[in-house]
């Protein structure tokens, strides 16, 4: 795991290249602290900075930028390919030889052979840019499921691109203003929606794409696409297929060069990675947790008997609101992007690099595969209900128009605006995830862009913000589509974002072994009835290990005493925001959400 940047132009800045490299390196240097490095091509159209976190091969072998033996082509690379040695041993039967034990060489021997098509072959996580001296192209490409970020800005023949934000705004190129389209997505989704970010003209490579250069030219094109085929399949046949691919991926994400600890959180989805980790690896395995002091939110108590079910060494952190408060600067230092979530994966990702481990594995996508989540159930039934209320049209749409007037809480403002919308499954999962209302996310988004010369298209919801191009539609059942919703939207754009973010702030890989291509692949075909069934039933039987009194228990969501916090102890980080009396603040991840947002606004901005 590591931090990528890079400049690609023809003309506007090759003077200063190597200035504003290491400017954009520095802002990255948390993301890699064992090693940096830069390489400018001869003809000064390219710059590739990189910052290493070592995991694979320790020594000088790994270090980037990389480049092959005869200098043409120059990779900087951000992440793991878990099937690497699978794909070398391949490519030294066709007579390539490898100079290092790294995954990074590897793919730059495939590009080698293959171009675009390697990406194809990759099972991992990554964000990537190849430059090729002889052709004058310059290959970026980022992971099928967008675990790993890449940013990137153009203007003119000049395309700059990076593993953050805020090394691209560290070149001092782009202006720094807001994005309509950004702002009101993370308003109403509580995190930013890619292509989009929150910074005008900044935009996000998006998941299963890949970007090509040339002479500052730039075209992108998708290479995959999530896609859910159901086929005819007995429980038994789906729960050996769902065992065998959990137990491959795991099995991979172990492949390190360094110790690999585990987050536990004492969930279904963090316990079944324990439980195969038990079945799968030798010797000691590091468990790490968070607790609280406040008992209603404790589950610190019960990661540790999972901990002792499966023989861990296991480390738990309690977090009060004082030493929560305490964290907080460097949490808010840490942020790239806004977003309702976070703080809890940089807590326990401190607790992880203070223990001396650099590689984690997390449950993290569990409840997207396996419908573990309550819209797997609403959503379907707001759609029918939907349905049935079109039918007797205008009186529907009246009553959506009075509850999001009148309505007394968030949830029945965006309810009403549901039934004044088609009832697709798309606006229904927006209504149920919603954190602002359309209307008033497009009020908060005019307050802030107020003294901008940023026009505010309206109703924005209708220019693209939420159009994923990334997911096949007509899928076999609306289950499926929840699940695809939920993988491409609040995984994506907020669980891995902060993920990243939140680990990488600590100098820490985290690895999400559900979260994986060929895991997905393998279970594609799994009908919805038996995958998603309530209570992630699929997920459970294929994991016999997993102890009763762990099953029995009613779900949980892991989260933070916010509400209590925020109110009291870290009042004078969240204070009240003047939004007008129409715009409901009550509810902690609201103030959070507006809070946070002003946070980052002011780093930014200077």
């Amino acid at each position: 795991m590591c931090g990528i940047a890079g400049i690609l132009t023809k003309t506007e800045i090759k003077n200063s290249l190597e200035t504003m490299m290491v400017r954009m390196q520095t802002a990255l240097q948390h993301r890699g602290p064992d090693d940096q490095g830069i390489y400018i091509s001869p003809d000064r159209q390219v710059a590739f900075a990189h910052t290493r976190l070592s995991i694979l091969d320790l020594s000088a072998a790994g270090h980037q930028p990389m480049s092959t033996p005869d200098g043409r082509y120059w990779i900087t690379f951000n992440g793991e390919i878990y099937n690497f040695r699978e794909l070398r041993l391949a490519l030294e039967a066709k007579g390539e030889k490898f100079y290092s034990q790294t995954d990074t060489e590897v793919i730059l021997k495939l590009y080698q052979q293959q171009g675009a098509e390697c990406v194809n072959h990759l099972r991992g996580m990554f964000a990537f840019a190849i430059w090729d001296n002889q052709e004058q192209t310059c290959f970026i490409a980022r992971d099928a499921l967008g675990i790993k970020p890449l940013y990137y800005w153009q203007s003119g023949s000049t395309l700059i691109f990076a593993s953050e934000i805020r090394a691209i705004l560290a070149s001092k190129l782009p202006s720094i203003a807001l994005s309509p389209e950004g702002l009101y997505g993370y308003l109403v989704s509580g995190t930013v929606p890619e292509p989009h970010t929150l910074i005008a003209g900044i935009r996000c490579l998006e998941a299963g794409h890949w970007l090509r250069w040339q002479a500052g030219n730039v075209r992108e094109q998708q290479y995959w696409q999530i896609n859910f085929t159901s086929e005819t399949i007995s429980l038994t046949e789906a729960k050996e297929k769902v065992r065998n691919a959990l137990v491959d991926s795991i099995e991979h994400h172990f492949i390190s060069d360094v110790p690999v600890g585990i987050f536990l959180s004492g969930g279904i989805d963090s316990s079944s990675i324990v439980a195969l980790a038990r079945q799968t690896q030798k010797g000691n395995l590091r468990t790490y947790s968070i607790g609280f002091e406040e008992n209603e939110w404790n589950e610190g108590e019960l990661a540790q008997k999972v901990a002792q079910e499966f023989d861990t060494e296991h480390t738990e952190y309690k977090v009060t609101a004082s030493l929560g408060r305490e964290l907080l600067p460097k949490f808010l230092a840490s942020i790239d992007q806004p977003s309702i979530d976070g703080f809890n994966t940089f807590c326990v990702s401190q607790i992880a690099h203070q223990d001396g481990t650099k590689v984690v594995l997390s449950g993290l996508g569990g409840d997207e595969l396996f419908g573990g989540y309550k819209t797997f159930q609403e959503v379907p039934k707001m759609v029918r209900w939907g349905q049935q209320l079109q039918k007797i049209q205008p009186i529907s749409t009246s009553v959506g128009r009075g509850l999001a007037s009148w309505g007394t809480s968030p949830r029945i403002k965006r309810l009403g605006e549901f039934l004044q919308q088609k009832p697709t499954t798309a606006t229904a999962y927006r209504s149920f995830r919603g954190i602002f209302s359309q209307t008033e996310a497009v009020k908060i988004t005019q307050y802030y862009l107020k003294d901008s010369s940023n026009q505010l298209p309206f109703p924005i919801w209708e220019k693209g913000v939420f159009q994923d191009k990334s997911i096949s539609t007509n899928l076999p059942s609306l289950e499926d589509e929840v699940s695809r919703l939920e993988l491409s939207c609040y995984m994506r754009n907020q669980l891995l974002r902060d993920s990243d973010v939140m680990s990488m702030a600590w100098g820490l890989e985290l690895r999400v072994p559900l979260v994986d291509r060929g895991l997905l692949e393998a279970i594609a075909s799994i009908p919805s009835t038996i995958r998603l069934g309530e209570g992630k039933q699929l997920l459970i039987q294929a994991i016999p290990e997993l102890p009763n009194w762990l099953l029995n228990r009613p779900k949980r969501g892991f989260f933070f005493p916010f509400q209590q916090w925020i109110e009291k102890d870290w009042r004078d980080y969240f204070p009240e925001h003047e939004m007008g009396k129409d715009i409901n603040l009550k509810l902690w991840y609201r103030r959070w959400s507006l809070a946070i947002l002003q946070h980052w606004w002011n780093q930014v901005a200077g």
